[in-house]
């Protein structure tokens, strides 16, 4: 009988230890593939935080780039790429170039009058919205007459920091890569503006050849316009 009670005792201990380790071994799958969904959600999350990156083709074949931040000028940001992407900016010029300072462009006028044919909101704090992307070498921001909403499709790159247009006008990306094509636009030679006497002119038409954005497989679909 003691021998059958041990026997018995022996058996009852053998499953319980393989339950335990059954369960051990279910957990541990649980949590391996929780795991895997965690990093396949972060990763999904990753890419679907991938900011746009729009490139700047001159006309002789020379690039610049540029990340643009949606989660700082979402209106300006859906604009710029609606207007890029649809061919607008496609043979314009950058009709203002200020070395030191920066070099702007978008008017399908060519001389600083024109634009799309209707405004948006300025993401700026000096028209109650938040935009802390400070005016540093290489960040492209929306030009505009006095009117805080009045921007349209000129744009300007800062050739050099310039933080006291900071709270004042809409800027929405950084340059990534292209300085020295940078420095090569702003060494362009100029003549002076008869209507403002700056000597921001060019002698020679600055040529985009085309402006394209790459979303990314994001929609940012059409900007709230002002007409």
């Amino acid at each position: 009988m003691k021998k059958l009670g041990a026997v018995l005792l022996a058996l009852l201990l053998a499953l319980a230890l393989g339950c335990s380790a059954a369960q051990k071994t279910e957990t541990a799958a649980t949590a391996s593939e929780s795991e895997n969904a965690s990093a396949a959600d972060s990763k999904e999350e990753t890419e679907l935080k991938q900011n746009p990156i729009a490139t700047i083709t001159m006309d002789d074949g020379n690039t610049m780039t540029l990340e643009l931040y949606p989660d700082v000028a979402p209106i300006t940001v859906a604009n710029f790429i609606s207007l890029a992407n649809s061919g607008f900016y496609d043979g314009l010029t950058f009709h203002r170039i200020y070395a030191g300072f920066m070099i702007q462009g978008g008017d399908p006028d060519g001389n600083g009058g024109g634009g799309p044919g209707y405004s948006i909101k300025g993401e700026f704090a000096a028209n109650g919205v938040e935009n802390n992307l400070s005016h540093k070498r290489g960040v492209i921001s929306m030009a505009r007459a006095t009117n805080p909403d009045s921007a349209g499709s000129q744009f300007f790159i800062m050739h050099a920091d310039a933080d006291f247009l900071d709270g004042q006008y809409a800027a929405f990306g950084m340059m990534t890569e292209g300085f020295v094509e940078l420095d090569r636009l702003a060494a362009t030679p100029v003549t002076t503006n008869p209507y403002s006497g700056e000597r921001s002119v060019p002698l020679q038409d600055v040529v985009i050849r085309t402006i394209r954005v790459e979303t990314f497989g994001v929609d940012y679909g059409e900007p709230e316009k002002i007409q």
